[in-house]
């Protein structure tokens, strides 16, 4: 337990944190990968060639210092962190690299003069602390998810079973684990990491695909758009009968427990968690629902015969297309046309209705904008962020940015 003492000193350095926690969070990946290159299996590169994996790491940190003596705040950010880590299979042993480089950086950049002794003392309790935080509840998931039907440490390898092609953009990979057992138990909502060696690489790739349908002890799904080095290796170089290394179901963007009529709003490849809400919904529960897809067009619209087949009274499929081609203006094969907007959410809205949503992020500042001008309360909204978490404080109407 960190002492009250340097609970004040790490406070204390929540004002020069906030203007330099973007340098040190850039100095301690460099240090990572260069003293550790075998962990940038566990890290998205693309993320932080991009910036935003270093971004959310500077924001956590940022977090943890301002709310030390207030751990309760940090409850639902430590539930996500641990669901990740257990995807990705994250020892104890990491945790002690993570820490010796982390203090590294902030003694680098923050200077001897800043970064005395003292004060990195304070740091290294502080990151003890929260690192064994993360691995007594990470510990408790390894366990239970083991036990369970289907369950296993680690990862293990599946056998692609079936390989089929949703749109021009998005192809499902149905994965059978290779040792006969069950398909792990998982979540509406949740996902998997999946493992791949790309020839040419010098380290091998992990990315999480959230799972796209609802459970059965066959297979698991998961539904991915061609985007991105993985992506493409797995959509032009991996066949059926071909193998991929698989982590056990984690996530934290599931369903409430509860009666509330349930609204899903989908932009682009942000169907695929929903999908499997949505079959569990109207499978499973007799809650109302309402399926909204945003799409550009039919080309790259993925699931729809099957949305709108199981649509019936309590369950209404909406599909609205940015840029329908002349095929769907010919059919009228979407209910409208441009962006969602407050007037096709407002019918829909109740006290009591819950929202989940998933696509790019400026789709979802969009959407969180809308409900935000309908008066939604922040309890009855729930999103996820494909990669690295972040917020959706800015809402956007930059019609270009959102599909």
């Amino acid at each position: 337990m960190i002492s009250k003492e340097n609970i004040e000193i790490v406070q204390s350095t929540v004002p020069v944190l906030e203007t330099s926690i973007s340098k040190i969070t850039q100095v301690f990946y460099q240090r990572l990968f260069k003293n550790h290159p075998q962990l940038k299996n566990v890290f998205n590169m693309t993320h932080q060639a991009k910036g935003s994996q270093p971004e959310a790491l500077a924001r956590a940190v940022f977090m943890y210092a301002r709310h030390i003596a207030q751990p309760a705040v940090l409850e639902q950010a430590i539930a996500a962190i641990a669901e990740k880590h257990v995807s990705l299979n994250v020892t104890p042993a990491q945790y002690e690299v993570v820490g010796t480089n982390l203090l590294a950086a902030i003694q680098e950049v923050l200077g001897k003069d800043v970064a005395t002794p003292t004060v990195i003392n304070a740091w290294a309790e502080a990151y003890h602390q929260l690192a064994q935080l993360l691995i007594n509840v990470e510990e408790q998931r390894y366990a239970k998810r083991a036990s369970a039907i289907g369950g296993f440490r680690g990862q293990k390898s599946f056998i692609i079973t079936q390989k089929v092609k949703e749109s021009q953009a998005i192809t499902s990979f149905y994965l059978k684990p290779k040792d006969g057992q069950p398909a792990p138990r998982f979540i509406p909502g949740q996902y998997i990491a999946i493992t791949v060696d790309i020839p040419g690489e010098n380290h091998q790739h992990t990315r999480n695909y959230s799972l796209s349908s609802v459970y059965t002890p066959d297979y698991l799904r998961i539904s991915i758009k061609k985007e991105g080095l993985v992506s493409n290796y797995l959509h032009d170089q991996i066949n059926v009968g071909d193998e991929v290394l698989a982590g056990i179901p984690a996530g934290v963007f599931t369903l409430k427990d509860a009666q509330a009529p349930v609204v899903l709003i989908a932009g682009g490849v942000g169907i695929t968690p929903l999908f499997s809400m949505y079959q569990h919904l109207v499978q499973h529960t007799q809650r109302k629902v309402a399926f909204i897809q945003c799409a550009l067009n039919s080309q790259v619209h993925a699931f729809k015969d099957e949305i709108y087949d199981l649509a019936n009274d309590r369950v209404q499929a909406i599909t609205i297309y940015d840029q329908p081609v002349a095929q769907d203006q010919l059919n009228i094969d979407y209910d409208y046309k441009g962006l969602l907007n407050v007037e096709i959410l407002s019918p829909l809205i109740s006290p009591q209705t819950q929202f989940y949503f998933c696509g790019p992020e400026a789709f979802m500042r969009h959407v969180m904008g809308l409900l935000s001008l309908l008066g939604v309360n922040d309890d009855r909204i729930f999103y996820e962020f494909f990669g690295p978490s972040g917020t959706l404080e800015k809402p956007t109407t930059d019609h270009q940015a959102i599909l």
